[in-house]
């Protein structure tokens, strides 16, 4: 892989779709301003994160970095503790996209609205929606199962159509809209406050700009001409550019309408280009945006996802079979196609699961990026002389920022009574789940576990880096 595909990786990854189904809850909870203050200090905690993303993997470039890092620091437990909650929050992404691909193509074709199956919560489950979530997860699976070659291209034509179309539309939001649309800056009247809202929409930032370490995962893979130190300012240039993206992209839809009459739409976005412009037109270019997106962060965290497992399994600390790759084709298939199966599972739970994807998945990738600050924090301390291309000014600062903010997160998330805590019975459900299947996968991993010895173990996760 370029350094472009790696740039096209990560940025299509954390962009994806999600702004066009969410950008109304944001506006809903903290109005214009408070949803920009929240993506400002939550992209601050991210940028972070990102930095000890950047020291740690030009330090230790092996698939599921994440996996690697903390089983250096802290041994296997707390390793597949780490790599289990970040495939846990990609695969949740994953089924995150695998319903929204009804919901956009519900919204441009609504004829395609048909063979209604039951209800979840009140929201109608069609059998054509069914029907797209499986042959379009289908496909992505056929494609990493096939080889990250055609996944690679494929992401990087699809990253420049979404920046030229996505430029377009919000350019025309810009253009021609007002700057008395943002009034109020706040939600008037709102539950709990402006702080509250706020909160609510800056908890789920981690979930919007996860993708940056999409890297790490196909660190392995990168063109041999690749300088390490082109790692770090990878993951930094690809988190500023989604914080100026997001910030921009609520600046232009704020504009083209008056937002409080687009917060309870379906397609928030696409509603507020239709409501301004009333042409259909516009409207299939926003939606065009969204689908191409969609298909950026699909692809870009089904690889990603697939990695973690098939690192946690070639480290023996889930069973050997998910380590192994194709013969012929070279990739991780058993670890693609749990992937993939996990992934058909989101769109029964209908198209309300959509936020609860979001928050359960936050929390997750949270939990993640806590391991992964404290990782490196430690690895200064045992570690000091490992090679580090990417070394952090600022001694243990960053980390410590990095690390206090993801506790924030996740704690916020937790705490009963948080205006950001999970709700009951969706997200504790999906979080429940997927944790039962962590403990199964873990205790299923035992006998794996004894097969090898430590030094063995070790030179599997962190191949040569280990010595």
């Amino acid at each position: 892989m370029t350094q472009f595909e790696f740039f096209a990786l990560a940025f299509g990854s954390m962009i994806g779709v999600g702004w066009v189904t969410a950008v109304g809850g944001w506006l809903e909870q903290a109005g214009p301003m408070g949803s920009i203050v929240a993506f400002v200090i939550g992209g601050a905690i991210m940028l972070c994160i990102g930095l000890c993303y950047a020291e740690a993997t030009p330090m230790l470039p092996v698939a599921g970095g994440e996996v690697a890092y903390a089983y250096l620091a802290f041994g296997p437990f707390k390793s597949f503790v780490v790599g289990w909650s970040l495939a846990f929050g990609y695969i949740s992404i994953s089924g995150f996209e695998a319903i929204s691909i009804g919901k956009v193509l519900g919204y441009m074709f609504p004829d395609s609205n048909w063979w209604l199956l039951y209800h979840v919560a009140g929201d109608p489950v069609y059998g054509s929606h069914l029907a797209l979530g499986l042959v379009f997860t289908s496909l992505v699976t056929w494609l990493h199962y096939r080889g990250i070659e055609s996944a690679a291209a494929l992401q990087r034509w699809l990253t420049i159509g979404f920046v030229a179309v996505t430029l377009l539309f919000i350019g025309a939001g810009l253009w021609g809209g007002s700057a008395e649309n943002l009034s109020p800056a706040f939600p008037a009247g709102s539950s709990g406050g402006i702080i509250a809202g706020i909160l609510m929409v800056m908890v789920t930032v981690p979930f919007w700009f996860v993708g940056f370490d999409t890297i790490p995962q196909a660190a392995e893979e990168a063109d041999v001409s690749m300088a390490p130190s082109a790692f770090a300012w990878l993951i930094v240039g690809s988190i500023v550019a989604a914080i100026l993206f997001y910030i921009i992209l609520i600046v232009s839809v704020g504009m083209i309408v008056p937002w409080p009459s687009i917060v309870q739409a379906d397609l928030p976005a696409a509603r507020a280009f239709e409501a301004a412009f009333a042409n259909r037109w516009m409207v299939n270019l926003v939606l065009t945006a969204a689908l191409l997106g969609l298909f950026t962060s699909w692809n870009g965290f089904f690889l990603a996802g697939s990695r973690v497992l098939f690192s946690l399994g070639r480290g023996r600390l889930i069973p050997a079979a998910f380590g192994e790759t194709h013969s012929a084709h070279g990739t991780p298939h058993r670890a693609v196609l749990l992937t993939g199966l996990l992934t058909l599972l989101a769109p029964l739970m209908g198209r309300q699961a959509l936020l609860s994807f979001v928050n359960a998945g936050s929390l997750c990738i949270g939990i993640a990026f806590l391991g992964v600050a404290l990782s490196i924090m430690t690895l200064r301390r045992s570690h000091p002389h490992l090679p580090r291309p990417f070394r952090l000014p600022g001694g243990r600062v960053i980390p410590g920022l990095a690390a206090a903010g993801s506790t924030f997160l996740v704690a916020v998330m937790l705490w009963p009574g948080s205006p950001a805590a999970l709700s009951w019975p969706r997200e504790f459900v999906i979080v429940g789940v997927l944790t039962v299947l962590g403990a199964w996968l873990w205790i299923g991993g035992r006998q794996s576990r004894t097969e090898v010895s430590d030094a063995e173990r070790t030179f599997l996760i962190l191949e040569n880096y280990g010595s």
